[in-house]
């Protein structure tokens, strides 16, 4: 088994732990929850450019690189949903987990017939994007967590750090996870609806 291979399945084994420490309490565990994320998404980036450098590309690393990206982001937006401060709602994760499914059967009938379809420019700032909104809300979550150990600060001490500022990043932390998602939501329908229209045909040919 080639480097590439063996960084996709890393990323793969890598996902149980990652809802582990999700599902776990603590502050501390959700820290390790985003660094087995950020060193996972890491490797999806380099297993591609690795297997494309040493002319490695394999049908296990075509079938199993895109299947590895689905499942991490399935399982970190799930996650998401039973988190209620962070206010995302589950018919987004169910639109985003039924856009892989769908490009999944997709390309399952393409290689029925000898087409292969290719990641395109929207489906790549698609995931990259689900990257950075799933960085940016378990950043997020470890702040609130840190925060609310400070619950018992008393008005007059806050006033020392400018309350309508922190009132205000308050009001941010709870908005931003909804808004990105929904970002993400759009995103993810388009790129979908990218692909179906860009190979339509297949769905017709016999």
């Amino acid at each position: 088994m080639n480097l590439a291979n063996k960084l996709t399945i890393a990323r793969i084994c890598m996902i149980p732990f990652f809802i582990l420490f999700m599902e776990l309490d603590g502050v501390y565990n959700s820290i390790l929850a985003l660094i087995i994320f950020c060193v996972a998404s890491i490797t999806d980036l380099l297993d591609g450019q690795i297997a494309r450098k040493n002319k490695t590309i394999t049908s296990l690393g075509i079938f199993l690189d895109p299947l590895a990206d689905k499942l991490l982001m399935s399982a970190a937006f799930i996650c998401f949903v039973g988190i209620p401060m962070l206010g995302i709602p589950a018919w987004m994760v169910i639109v985003i987990i039924s856009r892989e499914f769908l490009i999944t059967g997709f390309r399952s009938v393409a290689a029925v017939k000898n087409v292969m379809i290719p990641a395109d420019k929207a489906g790549k700032f698609k995931t990259t994007f689900q990257i950075v909104v799933i960085i940016i809300t378990m950043v997020i979550l470890i702040v609130n967590e840190i925060l609310s150990k400070f619950t018992d600060i008393t008005p007059e001490i806050l006033k020392l750090y400018n309350y309508d500022s922190y009132a205000i990043l308050i009001v941010i932390m709870e908005k931003t996870p909804f808004w990105a998602t929904l970002v993400a939501t759009v995103l993810t329908i388009y790129s979908g609806a990218n692909y179906i229209f860009k190979y339509r045909k297949l769905l017709s040919e016999k």
